[in-house]
């Protein structure tokens, strides 16, 4: 039996005067949408105001009349499967996960089973319908070949809450990368906008200024080594694959990317050193503000083993290693 989608009515309140649209529709509790899910909507037509189609930054005056058709979730579900989780903490509102290296996050084409949140579901079952229906719970993702930190919601004001801290760079997300070459400034930050490279849909790229979207990356030097640099990172935004990118356009790839830094692996099997599994990025360390106490949390993941043992392999062979 077919389902027949009936609006929701808003009236927007005088107070919220000046707000852009999808910030207001984000923050209406009845709605349970993600600033992002809102924009999906408005991209597809769901969402009229005074009868007409509309923008996402469309500033409000008030005592406009908004209405949001909202598609019935995914027909495809989601099986949990019993795969091992690293949990780091987990209460009712939320679960901090330690991410091994080569699972995807969500379902996607050609990653239908095995990823985080087949894992999720088995664990925590409550976060099935939390948001959208193929990535329940998610607030914020990692590379398939990035380790490290993910926060998961268990709840919906806990996904809003998690949601509006990282939009807000309230969030604290903090990486440690081995990148090529040595790294001559101490720290610095990149500011480079990130867009689809413009021949290669697979690729991100940096764009010319006023083209993609805003993307600021700080990195700090830890350690320099024959060839290497230990850099510390963190993201003032999110774009994805924010930090490859923006290192391999200052000439620093990551070592062990497939996609920006391509023959670093062939070289480190050439001067006998340990192989990475994948990628040496790590997100080590995570904080924010719990969503119901608001009590401020923070934590650390050690590096996994493969990423530690080229470390120490580097520390102990004090020789340059030159690249082509």
């Amino acid at each position: 039996m077919s389902s027949v989608i009936k609006p929701q009515l808003l009236l927007v309140p005088g107070a919220r005067a000046g707000e852009r649209l999808d910030s207001y529709l984000a923050s209406c509790r009845e709605l349970g949408l993600s600033r992002s899910r809102v924009a999906r909507l408005i991209g597809e037509g769901r969402v009229t105001l005074d009868g007409k189609p509309c923008r996402p930054s469309h500033r409000l005056e008030g005592g406009e009349r908004v209405e949001v058709m909202v598609p019935p979730p995914e027909t495809e579900e989601v099986e949990p499967e019993p795969i091992p989780l690293d949990v780091v903490y987990e209460d009712g509102d939320l679960v901090v996960v330690n991410k091994p290296r080569h699972m995807v996050v969500h379902p996607s084409p050609g990653h239908r089973s095995g990823t985080l949140v087949h894992a999720l579901l088995h664990h925590s079952p409550e976060i099935a319908g939390v948001g959208d229906g193929l990535r329940p719970g998610i607030v914020h993702r990692l590379d398939r070949d990035t380790t490290g930190l993910l926060v998961v919601a268990k709840t919906e004001p806990a996904l809003h809450s998690l949601a509006d801290q990282i939009r807000a760079r309230a969030a604290g997300r903090e990486y440690l990368a081995l990148v090529r070459g040595e790294v001559l400034d101490d720290q610095g930050i990149v500011c480079a906008p990130l867009g689809r490279h413009p021949s290669d849909r697979m690729r991100f790229a940096v764009l010319r200024p006023g083209e993609g979207k805003e993307a600021i990356t700080r990195f700090r030097v830890v350690e320099r080594f024959g060839g290497f640099t230990l850099l510390h990172l963190s993201l003032d935004t999110g774009r994805t694959h924010q930090i490859r990118v923006h290192m391999a356009h200052l000439g620093h790839p990551v070592i062990g990317d497939p996609v920006y830094g391509r023959g670093i692996r062939r070289l480190l099997e050439e001067y006998k050193l340990p192989r990475l599994r994948g990628q040496a990025l790590h997100a080590f360390r995570l904080a924010f503000t719990h969503p119901r106490t608001g009590e401020r949390m923070a934590f650390e993941a050690p590096l996994p083993d493969d990423f530690l043992a080229l470390l120490e392999a580097l520390r102990a062979a004090g020789r340059r290693i030159e690249f082509p």
